[in-house]
């Protein structure tokens, strides 16, 4: 947010905070497991996020590329910097973690072996896919229907919901899969409806007829 504020020339509502961002991002990237935020960087995560500008270039955030979850940890600083923070449940599953390659999870249900395979969703994992198809009984493909107003990390000039709608019309035509089970998770729902008061559907999808 810190680099979209310059690049959406948004002000500061308070120089001095202007100064603690560039000091918080003279910090690097994030450390590793046993690493403690010092009092300072949390005060000055704490006056930034908390900055007018700030708050302005967050609900603009369709415009760049950030986490679903940075509104989540960033309000939330003072329980994740304590000495004895321990990650929550919905602290682990808002991390994200892009899968790259293909990882596969085998377990076992009432003496029936399952075995799960993740594929990465970016284009350039894609052409990976193919060594996962044969013997495929049963696909499942998650969309988020809150990145109706964004754009792809590869591509600028694409929506990714239209991205995700052209990949599951692809997916659904191949021939290994026409005996196979489909199942549509879409997700993101709470993210969905806060948007939905700021960023009109129609803006993005011309078709929409709804209010």
């Amino acid at each position: 947010m810190v680099q979209a504020m310059g690049s959406l020339q948004i002000p500061y509502q308070h120089q001095h905070n202007q100064g603690l961002a560039v000091r918080l991002c003279e910090m690097g990237p994030p450390y590793g497991r046993g690493y403690t935020i010092e009092p300072w960087a949390v005060d000055a995560i704490k006056r930034v996020w908390n900055d007018h500008g700030v708050q302005t270039c967050y609900d603009r955030r369709r415009e760049f590329q950030l986490s679903d979850s940075a509104k989540y940890y960033l309000s939330d600083m003072d329980r994740i910097a304590d000495r004895d923070y321990l990650p929550t449940l919905q602290d682990i599953l808002r991390v994200r973690v892009p899968t790259t390659g293909i990882i596969e999870y085998p377990f076992d249900l009432t003496k029936v072996i399952f075995r799960m395979v993740d594929v990465g969703g970016q284009r350039s994992e894609r052409k990976k896919w193919i060594h996962c198809f044969e013997n495929v009984t049963s696909i499942i493909f998650l969309a988020a229907l809150s990145e109706y107003d964004q754009v792809l990390y590869e591509s600028k000039n694409d929506n990714r919901l239209d991205e995700s709608l052209a990949l599951f019309r692809t997916i659904l035509s191949y021939q290994w899969f026409q005996e196979a089970s489909t199942i549509l998770f879409l997700n993101k729902k709470d993210l969905l409806e806060e948007k939905i008061v700021t960023s009109h559907l129609a803006t993005y999808f011309p078709d929409f007829q709804g209010k």
